[in-house]
């Protein structure tokens, strides 16, 4: 197979994961994908993105903080207590940041050269057999996320949570056909 086939193959069978295997994701995979992010395409070279490979500590306390968010309105159910655990439980992660600017136009690029990198990440973990999902959500704007990971809010703002480890499901996705979504114009 040629490298244009390969990776658009690659880029088709890319799924969001939702549930993982309690199985160990080589380190090899994780540098790989994080030097692939690296190599994302941004406007002047700025360098927007940070990453923090987290710690099986650190995401034991970020764990323990998302329940807390969770029951914020009041306990969980049992069942919605064990779905949120397996749901966490066997997920690597890695927390993606990008450098403030002051100036807004800059900002917009930097997000759209961090999404790049984000996309270059999932894609050489998918490469090498590892699921992700890439999350947002209020747990990235906590205080207590920035103080964990020692990450001045001045400095950068959380873009979002990049889940990984190998998939126990991967969901099939049905997309609308490509002329749904594309335009040819004179």
């Amino acid at each position: 197979m040629d490298e244009p086939t390969h990776m658009l193959d690659l880029i088709k069978r890319r799924r969001t994961i939702h549930r993982y295997l309690d199985r160990p994701v080589p380190q090899e995979a994780v540098w790989a994908a994080l030097e692939a992010a690296h190599h994302a395409p941004n406007h002047l070279h700025t360098w927007p993105w940070r990453f923090y490979v987290v710690g099986p500590e650190t995401k034991a306390t970020l764990d323990a903080a998302a329940l807390k968010q969770k029951e914020v309105n009041g306990p969980l159910a049992d069942a919605e207590l064990e779905q949120l655990r397996e749901k966490r439980l066997n997920p690597r992660l890695i927390v993606a940041s990008q450098v403030r600017r002051d100036d807004p136009e800059r900002a917009k690029e930097d997000y759209a050269a961090v999404s790049c990198a984000i996309q270059n990440l999932c894609l050489t973990l998918a490469a090498h057999g590892v699921g992700s999902k890439w999350s947002t959500g209020s747990l990235t704007r906590a205080p207590q996320l920035y103080e964990l990971l020692d990450i001045d809010p001045r400095a950068e703002e959380v873009v979002g949570f990049v889940w990984y480890g190998y998939a126990a499901h991967a969901p099939a996705v049905e997309r609308p056909e490509l002329d749904m979504v594309v335009r040819l114009t004179r």
